[in-house]
């Protein structure tokens, strides 16, 4: 086995191009950082826009089946910059990348492309491309030619290499296939409650309908002391994931260094953000902690009212409707107490509203073991990729047997 520096495998490195706002001529597709998953993949439901490139820019430039796309500037503090996609689109489009990111060829009479891509991808999660990024007005950039240069890779033979990909690629599939079940069970819930209680804007159902405080009071305790609740979760509305309400990404209270503004909710509280443009982001906490001010807890009406029927309504459209135009035009436009209490919503019986929480709690019963399943499958991923660059599976028996 050779080790190879990762620029001795490069056909070529190109820089992205962005160009100029479209024309109708000379019209062209390019991807941005906005397309990359952080799994090494594009992400084609995120706009792709269109640009105005010179034609021999576009024909030097434009992508081929099993580029690397780098990410040469962005990044965050808590995500280093130097994430790598697979080009594998296969439509008859051109694409071009933009600026802040380059193209590697690679030079497939030395590597399999995606053993490269793979490599590169678990640098990144590993953080090794830390040390070949600076930081000039604001972003992050990776000295590209640095990282290139300098990085060492151990390519095993070609039937190895080719071995790799494919339990790696079948690791990433699983991962995607149990994701994609996840995010089917969000979506059943959103249609079973569509069913139960039909559209909330048309009140299909022919509901009575009933002012906010019918359903719910605004419960903001502030809190002054925050000696007992040290150790609590503390959840600012970049913890709420839209949509879901799933509370992801918190700190404790100690931590996060909170010494005011904060609201105390419990396992009985919906959380609610009230900052635009996120309306949406409705949680159904299942313990005690602190939230940040930008959300208002709110306490359901218990025995006459269902918590998660309650929060479901207020992720509809009814409820974003009503706040959207009602919330303050301000710098941070928001949503005040007296804009949600003028909401009225439908107000279905109380015992259909309990059926639809038993059959939430149900769907969330077969998530939590579908995401336990996930994490098991990430670790697997990311083992396997572990012991491949670090040269534990560079024996063709071993990775025979896996």
């Amino acid at each position: 086995m050779k080790s190879y520096k990762v620029i001795d495998l490069l056909e070529e490195v190109m820089s992205g191009e962005w160009g100029q706002e479209p024309d109708g001529e000379n019209d062209v597709k390019v991807l941005r950082t906005t397309n990359f998953t952080n799994e090494g993949s594009l992400d084609l439901s995120k706009e792709i826009v269109t640009r105005s490139i010179e034609k021999k820019k576009v024909e030097k430039k434009k992508l081929q089946y099993g580029d690397i796309i780098i990410e040469k500037s962005g990044g965050s503090p808590d995500q280093p910059v130097g994430r790598v996609v697979y080009f594998d689109i296969e439509d008859n489009d051109i694409y071009l990348c933009n600026n802040f990111t380059s193209i590697l060829r690679p030079n497939s009479k030395k590597v399999e492309n995606k053993y490269l891509l793979y490599f590169l991808y678990y640098q990144h999660k590993i953080r090794k491309v830390l040390k070949y990024q600076n930081k000039t007005t604001g972003i992050i950039n990776l000295k590209l030619d640095n990282y290139l240069n300098k990085t060492d890779i151990v390519l095993p033979p070609r039937k190895i290499q080719q071995r790799v990909v494919e339990l790696l690629d079948k690791s990433y599939e699983l991962i995607e296939k149990r994701k994609s079940q996840i995010e089917a069970l969000d979506q059943l819930t959103q249609s079973v409650f569509l069913e139960m209680f039909g559209d909330p804007v048309l009140n299909t159902k022919g509901w009575k309908k009933k002012k906010f405080d019918y359903f719910a009071k605004i419960d903001t305790v502030m809190i002054k002391d925050f000696t007992n609740y040290k150790n609590s979760p503390h959840i600012g509305i970049e913890n709420i994931e839209k949509n879901t309400g799933r509370i992801i990404n918190y700190q404790t209270v100690a931590k996060s260094n909170i010494t005011s503004g904060k609201y105390l909710f419990t396992d009985k509280h919906i959380i609610y953000s009230k900052i635009r443009p996120y309306l949406n982001k409705v949680a159904l906490p299942n313990f005690t902690g602190v939230c940040s001010a930008d959300a208002y807890p709110i306490l359901v009406h218990e025995g006459k009212i269902s918590r998660y029927f309650f929060a479901y309504l207020l992720r509809s459209n009814a409820f974003l409707n009503h706040v959207s135009k009602n919330s303050e035009r301000t710098n941070i436009p928001k949503v005040n107490k007296q804009q949600l209490l003028s909401f009225t919503g439908i107000c279905p019986p109380f015992k259909l509203q309990l059926e639809f929480e038993e059959i939430c709690i149900k769907i969330e019963s077969y998530r939590k073991i579908f995401e336990k399943s996930l994490k098991e499958l990430e670790n697997n991923f990311n083992s396997l990729m572990q012991r491949v660059f670090k040269g534990e599976l560079f024996i063709e028996e071993k990775v025979s047997n896996l």
